[in-house]
Protein backbone atom coordinates (compact mmCIF):
# COMPACT_ATOMS: atom_id res chain seq x y z
CA UNK A 1 0.00 0.00 0.00
CA UNK A 2 1.08 3.61 -0.49
CA UNK A 3 2.35 4.92 2.83
CA UNK A 4 1.60 8.58 3.48
CA UNK A 5 2.51 8.43 7.16
CA UNK A 6 6.19 9.26 6.72
CA UNK A 7 5.69 12.96 5.94
CA UNK A 8 8.47 14.91 7.57
CA UNK A 9 7.43 17.66 9.94
CA UNK A 10 8.81 21.09 9.10
CA UNK A 11 11.67 22.33 11.25
CA UNK A 12 10.71 24.88 13.96
CA UNK A 13 10.91 28.47 12.77
CA UNK A 14 11.12 31.79 14.57
CA UNK A 15 7.79 33.24 15.55
CA UNK A 16 6.87 36.10 13.17
CA UNK A 17 6.11 39.59 14.38
CA UNK A 18 2.29 39.99 14.71
CA UNK A 19 0.76 41.76 11.75
CA UNK A 20 3.75 41.16 9.48
CA UNK A 21 4.34 38.28 7.10
CA UNK A 22 7.41 37.98 4.98
CA UNK A 23 7.19 36.87 1.34
CA UNK A 24 8.69 33.54 2.37
CA UNK A 25 6.05 33.03 5.06
CA UNK A 26 3.25 33.98 2.68
CA UNK A 27 4.54 31.55 0.08
CA UNK A 28 4.88 28.82 2.72
CA UNK A 29 1.34 29.38 3.94
CA UNK A 30 0.08 29.31 0.39
CA UNK A 31 1.88 26.05 -0.28
CA UNK A 32 0.52 24.53 2.92
CA UNK A 33 -2.99 25.57 1.91
CA UNK A 34 -2.60 23.84 -1.46
CA UNK A 35 -1.22 20.70 0.18
CA UNK A 36 -4.00 20.68 2.76
CA UNK A 37 -6.63 21.06 0.07
CA UNK A 38 -5.06 18.22 -1.92
CA UNK A 39 -5.02 15.95 1.13
CA UNK A 40 -8.63 16.72 1.92
CA UNK A 41 -9.59 16.03 -1.70
CA UNK A 42 -7.66 12.78 -1.70
CA UNK A 43 -9.34 11.73 1.54
CA UNK A 44 -12.72 11.96 -0.15
CA UNK A 45 -11.64 9.03 -2.30
CA UNK A 46 -9.16 7.11 -0.19
CA UNK A 47 -11.06 7.12 3.09
CA UNK A 48 -12.70 3.70 3.57
CA UNK A 49 -16.25 5.04 3.90
CA UNK A 50 -17.85 1.61 3.66
CA UNK A 51 -14.82 -0.57 4.11
CA UNK A 52 -14.19 -4.04 5.31
CA UNK A 53 -10.66 -4.79 6.52
CA UNK A 54 -7.73 -2.88 5.00
CA UNK A 55 -5.94 -4.69 2.21
CA UNK A 56 -2.91 -6.70 3.19
CA UNK A 57 -0.47 -8.99 1.43
CA UNK A 58 -1.37 -12.63 2.17
CA UNK A 59 1.23 -14.93 3.66
CA UNK A 60 2.42 -17.92 1.67
CA UNK A 61 0.64 -20.20 4.14
CA UNK A 62 -2.65 -18.54 3.19
CA UNK A 63 -2.03 -19.20 -0.49
CA UNK A 64 -0.70 -22.73 0.00
CA UNK A 65 -3.48 -23.38 2.48
CA UNK A 66 -4.62 -26.78 3.71
CA UNK A 67 -7.05 -27.27 0.86
CA UNK A 68 -4.46 -26.38 -1.79
CA UNK A 69 -1.88 -28.73 -0.26
CA UNK A 70 -4.54 -31.43 -0.41
CA UNK A 71 -5.09 -30.84 -4.14
CA UNK A 72 -1.41 -31.69 -4.69
CA UNK A 73 -1.53 -34.70 -2.41
CA UNK A 74 -4.69 -36.09 -3.97
CA UNK A 75 -3.97 -35.06 -7.57
CA UNK A 76 -2.00 -36.78 -10.32
CA UNK A 77 -0.20 -36.08 -13.55
CA UNK A 78 -2.34 -36.54 -16.65
CA UNK A 79 -1.50 -39.47 -18.88
CA UNK A 80 -0.22 -38.78 -22.40
CA UNK A 81 -3.66 -38.85 -23.98
CA UNK A 82 -5.17 -36.55 -21.35
CA UNK A 83 -2.33 -34.06 -21.64
CA UNK A 84 -2.18 -33.90 -25.42
CA UNK A 85 -5.87 -34.02 -26.39
CA UNK A 86 -6.75 -30.46 -25.22
CA UNK A 87 -3.80 -29.10 -27.20
CA UNK A 88 -4.81 -30.66 -30.51
CA UNK A 89 -8.38 -29.60 -31.16
CA UNK A 90 -11.37 -27.76 -29.83
CA UNK A 91 -13.73 -29.79 -27.67
CA UNK A 92 -16.96 -30.81 -29.51
CA UNK A 93 -18.77 -29.47 -26.45
CA UNK A 94 -18.55 -26.01 -28.03
CA UNK A 95 -20.81 -26.90 -30.95
CA UNK A 96 -23.83 -24.62 -30.60
CA UNK A 97 -27.44 -25.77 -30.70
CA UNK A 98 -29.97 -23.73 -32.65
CA UNK A 99 -31.83 -21.23 -30.48
CA UNK A 100 -35.58 -20.80 -30.77
CA UNK A 101 -35.31 -17.17 -29.74
CA UNK A 102 -37.54 -17.66 -26.70
CA UNK A 103 -34.73 -18.61 -24.32
CA UNK A 104 -34.17 -16.23 -21.42
CA UNK A 105 -30.68 -14.90 -20.62
CA UNK A 106 -28.92 -17.34 -18.34
CA UNK A 107 -30.71 -20.38 -19.75
CA UNK A 108 -28.43 -23.41 -19.44
CA UNK A 109 -28.06 -25.16 -22.80
CA UNK A 110 -25.71 -27.93 -21.69
CA UNK A 111 -23.21 -28.83 -19.01
CA UNK A 112 -20.57 -31.50 -18.68
CA UNK A 113 -18.38 -32.53 -15.80
CA UNK A 114 -14.70 -32.12 -16.68
CA UNK A 115 -11.29 -32.52 -15.06
CA UNK A 116 -9.31 -29.44 -14.11
CA UNK A 117 -5.88 -29.68 -15.73
CA UNK A 118 -3.00 -27.23 -15.56
CA UNK A 119 0.47 -27.88 -17.00
CA UNK A 120 -0.44 -31.54 -17.29
CA UNK A 121 -1.40 -31.84 -13.59
CA UNK A 122 -4.89 -32.76 -12.45
CA UNK A 123 -5.45 -31.41 -8.93
CA UNK A 124 -7.51 -33.47 -6.54
CA UNK A 125 -10.57 -32.34 -4.61
CA UNK A 126 -11.93 -29.98 -7.29
CA UNK A 127 -15.14 -30.63 -9.21
CA UNK A 128 -15.56 -28.73 -12.48
CA UNK A 129 -18.24 -28.29 -15.12
CA UNK A 130 -18.13 -26.75 -18.56
CA UNK A 131 -21.33 -24.86 -19.27
CA UNK A 132 -23.00 -23.40 -22.36
CA UNK A 133 -25.75 -20.85 -21.84
CA UNK A 134 -27.78 -18.07 -23.41
CA UNK A 135 -26.68 -14.47 -23.03
CA UNK A 136 -27.41 -11.16 -24.74
CA UNK A 137 -25.59 -9.14 -27.38
CA UNK A 138 -25.31 -5.37 -27.15
CA UNK A 139 -28.25 -4.98 -29.53
CA UNK A 140 -30.46 -7.10 -27.27
CA UNK A 141 -30.51 -10.21 -29.45
CA UNK A 142 -29.72 -13.63 -27.93
CA UNK A 143 -26.22 -15.04 -28.06
CA UNK A 144 -24.39 -18.09 -26.76
CA UNK A 145 -21.50 -18.11 -24.32
CA UNK A 146 -19.59 -20.82 -22.52
CA UNK A 147 -17.89 -20.88 -19.17
CA UNK A 148 -16.59 -22.97 -16.30
CA UNK A 149 -17.63 -23.78 -12.75
CA UNK A 150 -15.01 -24.97 -10.24
CA UNK A 151 -16.03 -26.15 -6.77
CA UNK A 152 -13.70 -27.27 -3.98
CA UNK A 153 -14.53 -30.72 -2.66
CA UNK A 154 -14.01 -30.17 1.06
CA UNK A 155 -16.94 -31.90 2.76
CA UNK A 156 -19.25 -28.88 2.72
CA UNK A 157 -22.74 -28.95 1.24
CA UNK A 158 -22.62 -27.16 -2.11
CA UNK A 159 -26.04 -25.64 -1.42
CA UNK A 160 -24.46 -23.67 1.42
CA UNK A 161 -21.52 -22.31 -0.57
CA UNK A 162 -20.82 -18.73 -1.48
CA UNK A 163 -20.39 -18.25 -5.23
CA UNK A 164 -17.79 -15.94 -6.75
CA UNK A 165 -17.93 -14.72 -10.33
CA UNK A 166 -14.23 -14.54 -11.13
CA UNK A 167 -13.28 -12.78 -14.34
CA UNK A 168 -9.62 -13.31 -15.15
CA UNK A 169 -7.07 -10.95 -16.65
CA UNK A 170 -7.77 -12.74 -19.91
CA UNK A 171 -7.31 -10.41 -22.87
CA UNK A 172 -7.32 -13.07 -25.58
CA UNK A 173 -9.12 -12.16 -28.81
CA UNK A 174 -8.54 -15.56 -30.43
CA UNK A 175 -10.71 -18.64 -30.05
CA UNK A 176 -9.99 -21.54 -27.68
CA UNK A 177 -8.08 -19.20 -25.34
CA UNK A 178 -10.66 -18.76 -22.61
CA UNK A 179 -11.24 -20.12 -19.09
CA UNK A 180 -13.22 -23.26 -19.89
CA UNK A 181 -10.39 -24.40 -22.19
CA UNK A 182 -7.52 -22.84 -20.23
CA UNK A 183 -8.32 -24.70 -17.00
CA UNK A 184 -8.95 -28.03 -18.70
CA UNK A 185 -5.58 -28.37 -20.41
CA UNK A 186 -5.53 -25.94 -23.33
CA UNK A 187 -3.28 -22.87 -23.60
CA UNK A 188 -1.14 -23.91 -20.59
CA UNK A 189 1.37 -21.06 -20.71
CA UNK A 190 -1.01 -18.12 -20.84
CA UNK A 191 -0.20 -15.41 -18.32
CA UNK A 192 -3.88 -14.96 -17.46
CA UNK A 193 -4.10 -18.38 -15.85
CA UNK A 194 -0.80 -17.95 -14.02
CA UNK A 195 -1.99 -14.67 -12.56
CA UNK A 196 -5.19 -16.37 -11.34
CA UNK A 197 -3.50 -19.22 -9.46
CA UNK A 198 -3.04 -17.27 -6.24
CA UNK A 199 -6.52 -15.74 -5.99
CA UNK A 200 -8.15 -19.07 -6.89
CA UNK A 201 -6.12 -20.83 -4.19
CA UNK A 202 -7.39 -18.30 -1.65
CA UNK A 203 -11.00 -18.54 -2.83
CA UNK A 204 -10.97 -22.34 -2.79
CA UNK A 205 -9.37 -22.27 0.66
CA UNK A 206 -12.40 -20.32 1.87
CA UNK A 207 -14.75 -22.89 0.34
CA UNK A 208 -16.14 -20.69 -2.44
CA UNK A 209 -17.49 -22.01 -5.72
CA UNK A 210 -16.01 -20.09 -8.67
CA UNK A 211 -17.82 -19.31 -11.93
CA UNK A 212 -15.94 -17.99 -14.98
CA UNK A 213 -17.37 -16.72 -18.25
CA UNK A 214 -15.58 -17.24 -21.57
CA UNK A 215 -17.19 -13.98 -22.79
CA UNK A 216 -18.65 -15.75 -25.80
CA UNK A 217 -18.30 -19.29 -27.07
CA UNK A 218 -14.72 -20.43 -26.50
CA UNK A 219 -14.96 -22.67 -29.58
CA UNK A 220 -15.85 -19.82 -31.94
CA UNK A 221 -12.80 -19.29 -34.21
CA UNK A 222 -13.79 -15.70 -35.00
CA UNK A 223 -12.33 -12.78 -33.00
CA UNK A 224 -13.89 -12.48 -29.56
CA UNK A 225 -15.32 -9.23 -28.19
CA UNK A 226 -13.72 -9.68 -24.78
CA UNK A 227 -13.22 -5.94 -24.27
CA UNK A 228 -16.84 -4.93 -24.91
CA UNK A 229 -17.57 -4.21 -21.27
CA UNK A 230 -21.36 -4.39 -21.38
CA UNK A 231 -21.26 -7.66 -23.31
CA UNK A 232 -18.63 -9.04 -20.93
CA UNK A 233 -20.90 -8.01 -18.05
CA UNK A 234 -23.92 -9.83 -19.44
CA UNK A 235 -21.98 -13.03 -20.06
CA UNK A 236 -20.65 -12.88 -16.49
CA UNK A 237 -24.07 -12.42 -14.89
CA UNK A 238 -25.63 -15.06 -17.14
CA UNK A 239 -22.86 -17.53 -16.32
CA UNK A 240 -23.85 -17.33 -12.65
CA UNK A 241 -27.51 -17.78 -13.55
CA UNK A 242 -26.64 -20.83 -15.62
CA UNK A 243 -24.43 -22.27 -12.88
CA UNK A 244 -27.43 -22.49 -10.57
CA UNK A 245 -29.16 -24.71 -13.13
CA UNK A 246 -26.39 -27.34 -13.17
CA UNK A 247 -28.11 -30.00 -11.10
CA UNK A 248 -24.99 -32.02 -10.30
CA UNK A 249 -23.20 -28.90 -9.00
CA UNK A 250 -25.94 -28.38 -6.42
CA UNK A 251 -25.40 -24.65 -5.92
CA UNK A 252 -28.19 -22.58 -4.40
CA UNK A 253 -29.74 -19.70 -6.36
CA UNK A 254 -30.05 -17.79 -3.07
CA UNK A 255 -26.34 -18.09 -2.28
CA UNK A 256 -24.35 -14.96 -1.46
CA UNK A 257 -22.50 -13.90 -4.60
CA UNK A 258 -19.21 -12.08 -4.89
CA UNK A 259 -17.76 -10.61 -8.06
CA UNK A 260 -14.02 -10.36 -8.69
CA UNK A 261 -12.65 -8.84 -11.87
CA UNK A 262 -9.05 -8.07 -12.69
CA UNK A 263 -7.64 -6.14 -15.66
CA UNK A 264 -9.68 -7.18 -18.72
CA UNK A 265 -12.00 -9.14 -16.45
CA UNK A 266 -12.45 -6.07 -14.28
CA UNK A 267 -13.98 -4.22 -17.22
CA UNK A 268 -16.83 -6.71 -17.39
CA UNK A 269 -17.24 -6.83 -13.62
CA UNK A 270 -17.44 -3.04 -13.37
CA UNK A 271 -20.12 -2.84 -16.02
CA UNK A 272 -21.94 -5.77 -14.40
CA UNK A 273 -22.27 -3.71 -11.23
CA UNK A 274 -23.78 -0.87 -13.21
CA UNK A 275 -26.37 -3.05 -14.98
CA UNK A 276 -27.01 -5.76 -12.38
CA UNK A 277 -30.17 -4.27 -10.86
CA UNK A 278 -31.84 -3.97 -14.25
CA UNK A 279 -30.38 -7.01 -16.00
CA UNK A 280 -30.18 -9.61 -13.20
CA UNK A 281 -32.03 -8.27 -10.14
CA UNK A 282 -32.60 -11.73 -8.69
CA UNK A 283 -28.88 -12.43 -8.14
CA UNK A 284 -27.82 -12.01 -4.51
CA UNK A 285 -24.64 -10.03 -5.24
CA UNK A 286 -23.20 -8.66 -1.99
CA UNK A 287 -19.65 -7.56 -2.70
CA UNK A 288 -17.34 -6.91 -5.64
CA UNK A 289 -13.63 -6.32 -6.19
CA UNK A 290 -12.17 -4.47 -9.16
CA UNK A 291 -8.41 -4.77 -9.54
CA UNK A 292 -6.39 -2.95 -12.18
CA UNK A 293 -9.36 -2.53 -14.51
CA UNK A 294 -9.73 -0.02 -17.34
CA UNK A 295 -12.57 2.42 -16.72
CA UNK A 296 -11.67 4.68 -19.67
CA UNK A 297 -10.43 2.95 -22.83
CA UNK A 298 -9.35 6.11 -24.58
CA UNK A 299 -7.10 7.06 -21.66
CA UNK A 300 -5.73 3.52 -21.48
CA UNK A 301 -4.91 3.42 -25.20
CA UNK A 302 -3.17 6.79 -24.98
CA UNK A 303 -1.16 5.71 -21.91
CA UNK A 304 -0.21 2.18 -22.98
CA UNK A 305 0.69 3.21 -26.53
CA UNK A 306 4.47 3.09 -26.90
CA UNK A 307 4.98 1.35 -23.54
CA UNK A 308 5.55 -2.26 -22.53
CA UNK A 309 1.80 -2.61 -23.02
CA UNK A 310 1.54 -1.53 -26.66
CA UNK A 311 0.49 -5.03 -27.69
CA UNK A 312 -2.30 -5.05 -25.12
CA UNK A 313 -3.51 -1.67 -26.36
CA UNK A 314 -3.68 -3.13 -29.87
CA UNK A 315 -5.49 -6.22 -28.56
CA UNK A 316 -7.98 -3.97 -26.79
CA UNK A 317 -8.96 -2.37 -30.07
CA UNK A 318 -9.37 -5.76 -31.74
CA UNK A 319 -11.39 -7.05 -28.76
CA UNK A 320 -13.80 -4.13 -29.08
CA UNK A 321 -14.40 -4.41 -32.82
CA UNK A 322 -16.61 -7.56 -32.80
CA UNK A 323 -19.18 -5.61 -30.79
CA UNK A 324 -18.51 -2.30 -32.57
CA UNK A 325 -18.06 -3.16 -36.26
CA UNK A 326 -18.27 0.53 -37.17
CA UNK A 327 -14.69 0.85 -35.91
CA UNK A 328 -13.52 -0.71 -39.21
CA UNK A 329 -10.03 -1.06 -37.83
CA UNK A 330 -8.51 -2.51 -41.02
CA UNK A 331 -9.44 0.65 -42.92
CA UNK A 332 -7.08 2.61 -40.69
CA UNK A 333 -4.11 0.23 -40.63
CA UNK A 334 -0.96 0.28 -42.72
CA UNK A 335 -0.01 -2.99 -44.47
CA UNK A 336 2.29 -3.81 -41.54
CA UNK A 337 -0.45 -2.95 -39.07
CA UNK A 338 -2.88 -5.20 -40.91
CA UNK A 339 -0.52 -8.15 -40.59
CA UNK A 340 -0.17 -7.54 -36.86
CA UNK A 341 -3.95 -7.29 -36.47
CA UNK A 342 -4.62 -10.45 -38.47
CA UNK A 343 -2.16 -12.33 -36.26
CA UNK A 344 -3.55 -10.94 -33.00
CA UNK A 345 -7.12 -11.83 -33.94
CA UNK A 346 -6.27 -15.54 -33.89
CA UNK A 347 -4.04 -15.64 -30.81
CA UNK A 348 -4.14 -16.08 -27.06
CA UNK A 349 -2.58 -13.24 -25.11
CA UNK A 350 0.66 -15.11 -24.26
CA UNK A 351 3.03 -14.70 -25.97
CA UNK A 352 1.33 -12.80 -28.81
CA UNK A 353 0.44 -9.56 -27.10
CA UNK A 354 3.92 -9.12 -25.66
CA UNK A 355 5.39 -8.70 -29.17
CA UNK A 356 5.09 -4.90 -29.48
CA UNK A 357 6.90 -3.50 -26.42
CA UNK A 358 7.73 0.21 -26.80
CA UNK A 359 6.32 0.30 -30.36
CA UNK A 360 4.28 3.48 -30.95
CA UNK A 361 0.97 2.27 -32.36
CA UNK A 362 0.73 5.26 -34.70
CA UNK A 363 3.43 3.56 -36.79
CA UNK A 364 0.84 0.84 -37.57
CA UNK A 365 -1.93 3.28 -38.48
CA UNK A 366 -2.28 5.35 -41.62
CA UNK A 367 -1.28 8.98 -41.35
CA UNK A 368 0.83 8.31 -38.28
CA UNK A 369 -2.33 8.69 -36.18
CA UNK A 370 -2.76 7.57 -32.58
CA UNK A 371 -5.66 5.10 -32.26
CA UNK A 372 -6.79 7.06 -29.21
CA UNK A 373 -7.85 9.86 -31.54
CA UNK A 374 -9.35 8.05 -34.55
CA UNK A 375 -12.91 9.30 -35.00
CA UNK A 376 -14.59 5.96 -35.76
CA UNK A 377 -13.23 4.50 -32.50
CA UNK A 378 -14.81 7.12 -30.25
CA UNK A 379 -18.26 5.52 -30.00
CA UNK A 380 -16.72 2.34 -28.61
CA UNK A 381 -14.67 4.36 -26.14
CA UNK A 382 -17.70 6.35 -24.98
CA UNK A 383 -19.96 3.31 -24.70
CA UNK A 384 -17.44 1.56 -22.45
CA UNK A 385 -16.76 4.52 -20.18
CA UNK A 386 -17.34 3.24 -16.67
CA UNK A 387 -18.84 5.43 -13.96
CA UNK A 388 -21.81 6.84 -15.85
CA UNK A 389 -24.19 4.13 -14.65
CA UNK A 390 -25.78 3.56 -11.26
CA UNK A 391 -24.04 0.81 -9.29
CA UNK A 392 -26.10 -2.04 -7.88
CA UNK A 393 -27.90 -1.25 -4.64
CA UNK A 394 -26.54 -2.88 -1.53
CA UNK A 395 -23.33 -4.12 -3.17
CA UNK A 396 -20.13 -3.10 -1.43
CA UNK A 397 -17.35 -2.49 -3.92
CA UNK A 398 -13.59 -2.34 -3.54
CA UNK A 399 -11.46 -0.59 -6.14
CA UNK A 400 -7.82 -1.62 -5.78
CA UNK A 401 -5.63 -0.27 -8.55
CA UNK A 402 -2.15 1.23 -8.70
CA UNK A 403 -2.13 4.42 -6.65
CA UNK A 404 0.37 6.23 -8.86
CA UNK A 405 1.80 6.10 -12.36
CA UNK A 406 5.23 5.09 -11.11
CA UNK A 407 5.97 1.73 -12.69
CA UNK A 408 6.33 0.23 -16.19
CA UNK A 409 3.32 -1.88 -15.21
CA UNK A 410 1.20 1.23 -14.54
CA UNK A 411 -0.63 1.06 -17.85
CA UNK A 412 -3.95 2.27 -16.48
CA UNK A 413 -3.88 5.92 -15.36
CA UNK A 414 -4.20 5.95 -11.56
CA UNK A 415 -6.47 8.98 -11.68
CA UNK A 416 -9.10 7.02 -13.64
CA UNK A 417 -9.76 4.69 -10.69
CA UNK A 418 -10.13 7.62 -8.33
CA UNK A 419 -12.56 9.28 -10.73
CA UNK A 420 -14.58 6.07 -10.89
CA UNK A 421 -14.77 5.87 -7.10
CA UNK A 422 -15.94 9.47 -6.89
CA UNK A 423 -18.54 8.98 -9.64
CA UNK A 424 -20.01 5.89 -8.02
CA UNK A 425 -20.01 7.41 -4.56
CA UNK A 426 -21.79 10.47 -5.88
CA UNK A 427 -24.72 8.17 -6.74
CA UNK A 428 -24.77 6.56 -3.32
CA UNK A 429 -22.64 3.49 -4.06
CA UNK A 430 -20.75 1.92 -1.22
CA UNK A 431 -17.21 2.09 -2.56
CA UNK A 432 -13.93 1.47 -0.77
CA UNK A 433 -10.87 2.74 -2.66
CA UNK A 434 -7.62 1.13 -1.46
CA UNK A 435 -4.75 1.87 -3.86
CA UNK A 436 -1.84 -0.46 -4.38
CA UNK A 437 1.85 0.49 -4.34
CA UNK A 438 3.00 -0.64 -7.79
CA UNK A 439 6.22 1.38 -7.72
CA UNK A 440 9.58 0.07 -8.86
CA UNK A 441 10.90 0.80 -5.37
CA UNK A 442 8.47 -1.73 -3.97
CA UNK A 443 9.26 -4.18 -6.78
CA UNK A 444 12.94 -4.03 -5.76
CA UNK A 445 12.36 -4.14 -2.00
CA UNK A 446 9.29 -6.42 -1.80
CA UNK A 447 8.85 -8.41 -5.00
CA UNK A 448 6.47 -10.90 -3.34
CA UNK A 449 4.13 -8.18 -2.09
CA UNK A 450 4.38 -6.29 -5.37
CA UNK A 451 3.47 -9.37 -7.40
CA UNK A 452 0.66 -10.68 -5.19
CA UNK A 453 -0.94 -7.23 -5.05
CA UNK A 454 -0.71 -6.93 -8.84
CA UNK A 455 -2.84 -10.09 -9.06
CA UNK A 456 -5.37 -8.81 -6.52
CA UNK A 457 -4.53 -11.33 -3.81
CA UNK A 458 -4.51 -8.61 -1.14
CA UNK A 459 -8.24 -8.04 -1.68
CA UNK A 460 -9.58 -11.53 -0.90
CA UNK A 461 -9.94 -10.91 2.85
CA UNK A 462 -11.93 -7.77 2.08
CA UNK A 463 -14.20 -9.74 -0.24
CA UNK A 464 -14.70 -12.50 2.34
CA UNK A 465 -15.54 -10.01 5.10
CA UNK A 466 -18.16 -8.28 2.97
CA UNK A 467 -19.72 -11.53 1.77
CA UNK A 468 -20.49 -12.54 5.36
CA UNK A 469 -22.76 -9.62 6.17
Amino acid sequence: MINDSRIRRPAPTRRPVPGRRSGTVRRALGALTVVAAALVGASLVSAPAHAGPPNRTPQLSEVFNGFVIGTFQHGRMADAHEAITPLLRTDPFYREPTLSGDEKPGTLLKARKVAVQFLGFRPGDVDAYKIMYVTTKLDGSPDISTGLIMIPRDGRDNADRTVVSYQMANDSVGGNCHPSAMWTGSDPMDGASWSALGPLAQLFGKGYAVVMSDVGNNGDPNPHGVFAGKYNARTSLDAVRAAFSVRDAGLSATAPIGMFGIAGGGVGTGHALEMKDEYAPELNVRAAVLEGMVSNYRNFIATADGSVGSGFAMATLLGLEPAYPDMRIDDHLTPAGRKVADYYRTQCQTPAYFTLPMVPLRTLFKGDRSPANIKSFQRAYRDNLMGRGTPAKGVRTLIASCGADDSPMSLVPAADSRRLARAWRSRGARVDYQPTDCSMVRFITDAYGWGTDLFGMQTVDWLAANLKR
